[in-house]
């Protein structure tokens, strides 16, 4: 582990008390790895303050020592960006409260250690709906959330996080704190500096509080899992429920056989609602506010049109909220069954949805011609546009060195989704496993930009440093 000066530990010490301060291996070991398991912090510290104030004074007292600061969440990220190497990991777990919650305006203010279920909850309780949802909703926190602009099943009527958020508070790399917590739909004084700091991944400063939109609570819910045969039919189905159902459509999600065939195979509980085998699935949900509204009669109108066309196969349509849930846990138990199965390479990409399914099946074509037997798992947010697309090792091949072509792999499937004018990270953020990749795809006048926001706000790369961009500090 990288060493730290004495007279920085002995100043944090006195500052925070020794129980916000772990240096115990023991302590460490929960902090240091990624959610995959795959990387591994060299950090002997880790730090967890309880009020903006007290990170306020560490991060200064950080930049006094010239100590490298990681902000972290929950530690659900897949792309690293919670990894140190040396410095001290700053844990926001404590900073856990609900500040706030305006009904009428509909708002919440909250700390940025809060779990998102529990602000989902919270939301709930007050009448209201906070739409952000992910698999990782039990255990992530909305800093986090902020921090790598997060996605979820509910961008498709929702927005991104980005577009969720109307005010935050950050800890500068300097320990100053930036307090901007207005509730305000409008306001255009100059700059949107909240911006610049969601999607950041902490490297320009520590999101501490944040003020969330609300919106009215769903009343009525269609949930429906649509078989399909065959790819191409998956964006006639898409069209033909957004034209008949308008903005009730909520989430749109490809899954694919293989994902299932795995969940059935590796997950409890999860079994083949279909008597027949079918090539892919889409679950998708309609919501409403007004609970008189007959989605499950909208539906069916679509699913019988779609029927006749020969655009779907088969249909069923949730009965209970236990049914609905069921539905919903076969979309988000993919990536775990996929990580029992053996190796597994992701790519979280995103292209326009018109060439969603064509990405899906030249993508397809190519890795399989770089590796016989690979077995793709793409699926995901098809309904706007960002496909998961995963690669599953082939039966008998050696874990390690599948997992050792992921750069092959990333130049195939990335050279694809660049050149159809897409993004190589649709909403699991750059971090330390992408930064080389964005560099390489990204204009020159993309990473000079924000390298010099970097500079001007973090001269001396305190703040998270070596990931998204480079640069040496003076």
């Amino acid at each position: 582990m990288t060493k730290l000066p004495k007279l920085f530990l002995k100043e944090l010490t006195k500052l925070l008390g020794r129980n916000a301060v772990l240096t115990e291996t023991e302590d460490l070991l929960p902090y240091l790895k990624d959610e995959r398991g795959l990387l591994e912090s060299d950090c002997s510290l880790i730090i967890r303050p309880k009020t903006t104030g007290e990170i306020s004074e560490t991060v200064g007292l950080c930049a006094k020592h010239r100590v490298p600061v990681v902000p972290l969440g929950g530690n659900t990220g897949l792309v690293g960006g919670g990894i140190a190497s040396g410095g001290v990991i700053l844990s926001l777990e404590k900073l856990n409260r609900i500040i706030h919650i305006d009904t009428l305006n509909h708002t919440m203010t909250v700390e940025a250690g809060c779990i998102l279920a529990n602000i989902q909850r919270a939301a709930d309780e007050a009448g209201c709906l906070f739409p952000l949802s992910l698999g990782a909703e039990g255990s992530c926190q909305i800093g986090g959330n902020l921090s790598t602009n997060a996605g979820g099943v509910g961008v498709l009527h929702y927005g991104n996080v980005r577009d969720l958020v109307l005010g935050i508070e950050v800890v500068l790399p300097n320990g100053l704190i930036y307090e901007n917590l207005k509730a305000l739909r409008k306001d255009n004084t100059g700059y949107d500096l909240k911006q610049l700091f969601i999607g950041a991944e902490g490297t320009l400063g520590i999101i501490t509080k944040a003020v969330l939109k609300l919106y009215p609570r769903p009343r009525a819910f269609a949930t429906i899992l649509v078989a399909l045969e065959e790819l191409d039919e998956i964006l006639s189905l898409f069209d033909l429920t957004r034209a008949t159902c308008g903005d009730k459509l909520k989430a749109f999600e490809l899954i694919p056989r293989l994902a299932l065939e795995l969940e059935v195979a590796h997950i409890p509980g999860i079994r083949d609602p279909f008597t027949e085998k079918h090539a892919y699935y889409v679950l998708l949900e309609l919501t409403s506010p007004r609970q008189e509204d007959d989605l499950r009669g909208e539906i069916e109108t679509v699913l019988e049109q779609a029927l006749n066309n020969g655009v779907i196969s088969d249909a069923l349509i949730a009965t209970s909220q236990a049914q609905a849930s069921q539905l919903w846990k076969m979309r988000e138990e993919i990536p775990a069954a996929q990580s029992i199965e053996g190796g597994s390479l992701k790519h979280d990409v995103a292209v326009p949805v018109s060439k969603s399914v064509e990405f899906i099946k030249k993508a397809t074509q190519l890795v399989m011609a770089e590796m016989p037997g690979v077995r793709v798992c793409a699926f995901g947010h098809v309904g706007d546009g960002n496909i998961h697309f995963n690669l599953t090792q082939p039966l008998g091949i050696d874990q390690k060195y599948f997992l050792k072509k992921q750069k092959v792999f990333n130049h195939i499937v990335h050279d694809l989704v660049v050149g159809m004018n897409g993004s190589i990270s649709a909403e699991h953020g750059i971090g330390l496993s992408k930064r080389d990749e964005l560099c390489f795809y990204a204009s020159k006048i993309e990473i000079d930009l924000m390298r010099q926001i970097k500079v001007a706000i973090d001269p001396h790369n305190q703040m998270n440093p070596n990931k998204i961009v480079l640069f040496d500090p003076p």
